[in-house]
Order: C-alpha cells, then sequence, then structure tokens
C-alpha cells in the first residue's frame, strides 16, 4: 500500500492553512484543472468531523465521482478524510499542520491501495504514484499562494 508524503511551509498563520486545507469552495479553485466539483454531502465551506462529500472530476480523461468523509479532526492541527467510495480499494488522506519557525508546515499523508490487484500496484508503479504527488503538490502550491496573500494583507 503506497504511503505519500507531501511537506509545505507556509508564510501564514496554522488556522489560515488549516481552515482553506478543508474549505471545499477553495479546494473546487484549486483543482480547477480537473474540472473538480463538489455535487453531494457538503458541497460549500468548512468541511467538519462526521461530514462527506462527493467529488466529480476528470482524471485519465474518465469522469469519476469519489465520496470521502471527515473521520478525525482535532483543530487546528490535523484532520483525516476516507474515501467512502470511489475508484481506489481505499484511502486515507491526512492532513498536519505545526508552527515551525513562525511558520506553518503543513505534512500531507496519502495511504491509498489500488483497485484490481497486480495491475494496480503496476499502474501505481508506472504512474499513478507520480500522479498522485504532483495532484497533492499542485493544490498545495496554490494553497500556499492564497494562505500567503491572506497574510500579507491581514
Amino acid at each position: 500500500m503506497p504511503k505519500l508524503e507531501v511537506y509545505t511551509t507556509i508564510n501564514a498563520d496554522l488556522i489560515t492553512c488549516f481552515n482553506l486545507s478543508r474549505n471545499i469552495d477553495f479546494h473546487k479553485a484549486s483543482m480547477a484543472d480537473s474540472n473538480e466539483r463538489a455535487v453531494a454531502g457538503k458541497t460549500s465551506g468548512l468541511i467538519e468531523l462526521n461530514e462527506w462529500v462527493t467529488w466529480e472530476a476528470t482524471h485519465f480523461g474518465v469522469k469519476q465521482k469519489l465520496t470521502s468523509k471527515i473521520t478525525e479532526f482535532k483543530s487546528p492541527t490535523y484532520f483525516a478524510d476516507e474515501m467512502v467510495s470511489g475508484a481506489f480499494k481505499s484511502f486515507k488522506h491526512e492532513h498536519h499542520f505545526k508552527v515551525e519557525n513562525n511558520k506553518t508546515l503543513m505534512t500531507d499523508v496519502f495511504t491509498y491501495q489500488s483497485p484490481f490487484g497486480i495491475l494496480g500496484k503496476l499502474a501505481d508503479v508506472l504512474f499513478l504514484k507520480r500522479y498522485m504527488i504532483n495532484l497533492l503538490t499542485t493544490r498545495n502550491r496554490f494553497l500556499k499562494t492564497k494562505a500567503e496573500e491572506i497574510h500579507q494583507n491581514s
């Protein structure tokens, strides 16, 4: 089961970073390249413990739906979302936040299991792992830019 870790240092306060990371509207904006939109459950605003959202997006040229639920929540330092249904066999996305040198260190830990047995494992090696890291990195770059903009204007 692949485990990806992405670290992002942000020159903004912890609460801003935490709230942007769980903001449905912000997530839609950060994933515009895949036409991601919330179609069911919590579709706007800040998602909370035990709330869920169904996303519709295009990945690898295929329109897909994925439902995830917030299963753990400790404001403003941690939350986790887990797949309820979707293209993966399973996934858990942990979001960690801590203050380090007057900046926020945001750590994403994404653990997933691909479907289709050995073919899924082959896809992990050939492209899926790299694709997921790029997706997380792109989203985090977008979040960093927005959080630092908010920080500068406050």
